[in-house]
């Protein structure tokens, strides 16, 4: 049982989260954790049971195809998925209010039926891991799919868009709509993303839209929750520098950014970081 959502207690276990390796991290229930910091007093407990259950729909599908002669491969795999999230569930992406918030927050899409991409993508993998089958997330530019591997076959398909089925021109034009006409695909994207990364990519979707609309209390709580889970990631120092000093609360600027300036790599960066501290310390001279 998961306790109902104390932003505190759930920081806590998103720190210690922080501390596993990548593959020992649990990606749905992480993901609940993440949304539900924003939620508190939200019982965990039905949603956490709304994914176990698709699960076991799946499977139960996915039997039922077997047992009506179908072959056991990935594209029988992939109709279990697509008829029980898709056919039975209506899950699908939310392509007329794409940039509401609810859409990366996993509870507000379970509750709605409908996400982005990535938040979609997550039911899919998990319900795989549930089920024991090999299902990744594919970090293409703008968009985020999922491959579905089973012997040498890989299938790679769009959650946000009924679980279809992508070949490799559906892919390129993704790419080229994200980076341009003369864009193409690259080996790397066809790479498994891992926990971390899909984690703090649906975090930046909402980081983003808050920061757009001047929310930048919203914005650093979604911050410290990404650090807690990704404490190697010194990019975030800065986010979380701009976002405190935006904030006000300009001591926990001057230390976040002076932990950023001792890890960043490059030389533009740090003295990019090194400009706005100063900038900081003399508004408190």
């Amino acid at each position: 049982m998961i306790e109902p959502a104390d932003p505190v207690k759930l920081m806590s276990q998103l720190r210690a989260i922080g501390t596993q390796a990548d593959a020992s991290i649990d990606l749905g229930r992480t993901a609940l954790y993440l949304a539900a910091v924003e939620q508190p007093g939200l019982s965990l407990d039905r949603y956490e049971n709304h994914i176990k259950a698709l699960s076991n729909e799946v499977g139960e599908r996915y039997t039922m195809l077997l047992d009506a002669g179908a072959e056991d491969n990935a594209g029988t795999r992939l109709a279990a998925i697509k008829h029980i999230l898709v056919d039975k569930y209506d899950y699908n992406g939310d392509t007329e209010t794409y940039d509401d918030l609810q859409n990366a927050s996993l509870t507000r899409v379970i509750d709605r039926r409908k996400g982005m991409p990535i938040s979609l993508a997550i039911l899919c993998i998990q319900i795989g891991r549930n089920l024991g089958w090999t299902i990744y997330g594919l970090n293409l530019p703008g968009h985020f799919v999922c491959r579905l591997d089973m012997g040498a076959a890989r299938l790679i398909f769009d959650p946000f868009d009924k679980c279809s089925l992508l070949q490799a021109p559906d892919l390129r034009r993704l790419v080229k709509r994200s980076l341009g006409e003369k864009a193409e695909l690259s080996t790397t994207y066809y790479e498994p993303a891992d926990n971390r990364t899909i984690l703090i990519r649906l975090q930046n979707n909402i980081k983003l839209r808050r920061i757009e609309a001047e929310d930048y209390e919203g914005a650093l709580r979604i911050v410290e929750g990404m650090r807690a889970i990704d404490p190697d990631e010194y990019r975030l120092l800065l986010d979380a520098g701009v976002l405190y000093a935006r904030t006000n609360k300009l001591q926990s600027a001057i230390e976040t950014l002076e932990a950023y300036i001792a890890k960043a790599p490059g030389d533009r960066d740090r003295a990019e970081a090194a400009v706005l501290l100063r900038q900081i310390r003399e508004t408190l001279n």
